[in-house]
């Protein structure tokens, strides 16, 4: 999550206040990854749906990590 955060420019307040979540939830998300059990899966889905509105993709397979769509 934070390599998405660096890919668009955006602070981890910023990232709280678009996806209507705390601060702390964003550190929490990067210190220990986004399956923290103590953030709910609506929670990680609003974190989500901001960084892929802005043109975030998360890859999987051998290759795990962010990138940026292309046009």
């Amino acid at each position: 999550m934070r390599a998405a955060r660096a890919l668009i420019g955006i602070s981890q307040a910023e990232l709280a206040r678009r996806a209507g979540v705390s601060v702390p939830t964003i550190k929490r998300c990067e210190s220990d990854g986004m399956n923290v059990p103590s953030v709910s899966a609506e929670t990680r889905e609003k974190i989500r749906a901001v960084l892929e509105v802005e043109g975030v993709e998360f890859t999987n397979g051998n290759h795990p990590g962010v990138r940026l769509r292309r046009p």
